[in-house]
């Protein structure tokens, strides 16, 4: 299907993806990104609005801070359990949901009063945020040809890279002049325009399969997809260990100003961009491959912090080149997940990547803090390079047995 067929299809029965993939609908893929940019910024928001949003419901920053683990430990059940409660429903109209569930959460959060409704709405988008990551990849295997996939999912990361970077300083500048409620009534005004392209080019796709609890202790048994989830959490956990903690690196090491910080988290998140693009270019042609330079470059670039971390420039670098090797991992795991998992269950697969990426952000920043407290941020530093190096040599060593399904549309071996 082409784009502008996607487009022009009639809103109440567009066709089907299901039946022929040789003609990507990038247009469908696109409003896919919207709605990750959508959400991610979203969950970024209150990194940037704590404070005033704190004082406006009553209550500590502390305690304020908990509506981020809501998000986080919501999302990582929804992330196991939509494919299963969705099961038989077309995916498109729980795609949807998912992003309405961002708009209604955004509402609910620019109208809270009190800590309840400020969780009952970062709850909300816990749902939404864990649900739609646990169903894009799945849902852009079936827009696009199997030899399409790495740069579909290049396009989705991308807006997680457009929200890395912007959420943050945009949130707190525009919070400042307008107040933190309007700035969550411009992010359902984001989720509007993403539902209304996802509604207008979004083609049916009926539910596959029927997965349940059985379905994910299934794909937990089989070698290739347990490989993928480990290298998600040894690899993913040692670099939140160490970028969790890289500002106060930053603060006592090189010793640079709050102005100078935000410019190398800036380079941080601008080199994340390009390295979903180098990721999605390296995924073309292996998943795997793409995970083994993301974890070595980010390990190489910790050796480079504890070697020359003093220098103000040596660091700025080292930050900058790390954002560029972490932004082609996500893209590598997810579609290295998506080929060695049969197609009917891509999802409960994404719902078992999506809890994967929680325990390992969560793990890093706890295990993070603990080596912080005890042996300072280069103890941390140390952890996050060990660990993202013991993740690139262990896919390469075992990744072989582990065979992926590229172009050929047919499931390979993996058991």
């Amino acid at each position: 299907m082409s784009d502008s067929a996607s487009i022009a299809a009639p809103l109440l029965d567009p066709p089907s993806a299901a039946h022929d993939r040789s003609d990507p609908a990038w247009a469908a893929v696109f409003s896919l990104t919207l709605g990750v940019f959508g959400l991610v910024t979203a969950e970024f928001l209150p990194a940037s609005l704590l404070t005033p949003m704190a004082a406006d419901v009553g209550v500590s920053v502390g305690v304020a801070g908990q509506a981020v683990t809501a998000t986080a430990v919501v999302g990582a059940i929804a992330g196991l359990a939509t494919a299963i409660v969705t099961r038989g429903i077309d995916r498109r109209i729980v795609i949807w949901a998912l992003t309405g569930s961002l708009i209604l959460s955004s509402l609910l959060a620019a109208a809270s009063t009190n800590l309840t409704t400020l969780l009952a709405a970062r709850v909300l988008l816990g749902i939404g945020l864990g649900g739609f990551w646990s169903m894009v990849a799945a849902t852009a295997m079936r827009l696009v040809p199997p030899s399409a996939l790495p740069r579909a999912m290049a396009l989705v990361f991308t807006g997680v890279s457009v929200a890395t970077v912007s959420a943050a300083p945009i949130g707190a500048y525009l919070g400042e002049l307008l107040g933190w409620r309007v700035v969550f009534v411009f992010s359902a005004v984001t989720g509007v325009v993403a539902l209304a392209v996802q509604i207008a080019t979004m083609p049916r796709l009926p539910a596959q399969g029927s997965p349940d609890v059985g379905t994910l202790f299934r794909l937990l048994g089989r070698p290739s997809i347990a490989l993928v989830l480990a290298g998600i959490v040894v690899v993913i956990s040692g670099h939140f260990a160490g970028f969790t903690y890289i500002r106060p690196f930053l603060e006592q090491i090189p010793r640079l100003s709050v102005e100078a910080i935000s410019l190398v988290l800036l380079a941080y998140g601008i080199g994340g961009f390009f390295g979903n693009l180098a990721g999605g270019a390296i995924t073309a042609r292996s998943a795997k491959a793409s995970v083994i330079f993301g974890a070595f470059l980010v390990a190489a670039m910790g050796i480079v912090l504890l070697l020359v971390g003093s220098s103000p420039l040596g660091s700025a670098i080292a930050v900058g080149v790390w954002g560029f090797a972490f932004g082609a991992l996500p893209v590598g795991f997810q579609t290295w997940l998506v080929r060695v998992t049969p197609e009917e269950e891509a999802e409960s697969a994404g719902g078992l990547l999506v809890a994967a990426f929680q325990i390992a952000i969560a793990s890093g920043a706890v295990f993070g803090g603990l080596l912080v407290d005890g042996f300072g941020t280069l103890g941390v530093i140390g952890y996050a390079t060990a660990a993202t190096l013991i993740g690139g040599i262990g896919v390469l060593a075992l990744g072989s047995k582990s065979a992926e399904r590229i172009a050929t549309g047919k499931v390979a071996a993996t058991h």
